[in-house]
Formats: C-alpha cells, structure tokens, sequence
C-alpha cells in the first residue's frame, strides 16, 4: 500500500511559522525580562535586545520554512519578516493606543525583513547538500 504524499502549501508553511516565531520570541522575552530582574543589567538594553531576539527567531523559522519549502527562500524569509512584522505592529497598535511608526519601528521592519531573507537563503541552501 503506497501512501500519497501530501504537500502542503508554502503559504500554510509560512503562516504557521510565523506564529512559531512569535511564540519563540515570547520564549526569549520571558527568559530576558528574568536576566533583566535579577542582574544590573541595564534598562537602556531593552529595544536592542528586541530587535536582536525577534531577530534570531525570524532567521530559525525563516531557515526552517525555507527547507521545507526547498525553494525561493530569499522569497519566503523575507515574507515571513514581513508577516512577523505586520503581526507584531497590529498586535501591539491593538494593545498600546499611543503606539506609532518610529525609528526604532523601522529598524525593527528592517531587521524582520533582511534576517528573514537570510534565515530563507541558508535553509535553500543547507537542502541542497
């Protein structure tokens, strides 16, 4: 009995992880805001160390998404950065009314985006071997 595989489709790959990077950068925050409580670390390093998380989570799910997709991961990364981005700038105008566009909301787009790209060039590329 042979069994039919099933393909899912790139944008049910994308959606789900980027929920999964969101919740990954959940983890980190979680685990940061304790290193923040209990060390003199100080307060100023919150928006770098943001950035730098949400970062690191794109560019594991960007990677992961893109080896499974096995194709277009400049593509892919840099939608996922997108869609991380847009879900984080509607969760966080829903949740802080005085929340805007700024530098640091550009930054943080840019970083989204490019790591995105990166995470998706490497996970084509570690298929390939």
């Amino acid at each position: 009995m042979q069994k039919k595989s099933e393909e899912v489709s790139p944008f049910v790959i994308g959606v789900k992880y980027s929920i999964v990077s969101f919740l990954l950068t959940i983890i980190f925050l979680i685990i940061f805001s304790l290193v923040l409580t209990y060390t003199e670390i100080q307060e100023n390093t919150i928006e770098p160390v943001i950035i730098i998380l949400s970062s690191i989570s794109i560019l594991i799910c960007s990677f992961v998404t893109s080896k499974k997709i096995k194709s277009k991961g400049i593509i892919t990364g840099g939608i996922l950065g997108v869609t991380y981005f847009l879900l984080l700038y509607i969760l966080s105008s829903i949740f802080n009314a005085s929340f805007s566009l700024n530098m640091y909301s550009i930054i943080m787009m840019i970083s989204c985006v490019v790591t995105g790209m990166i995470g998706g060039i490497l996970g084509v590329n570690f298929t390939r071997k």
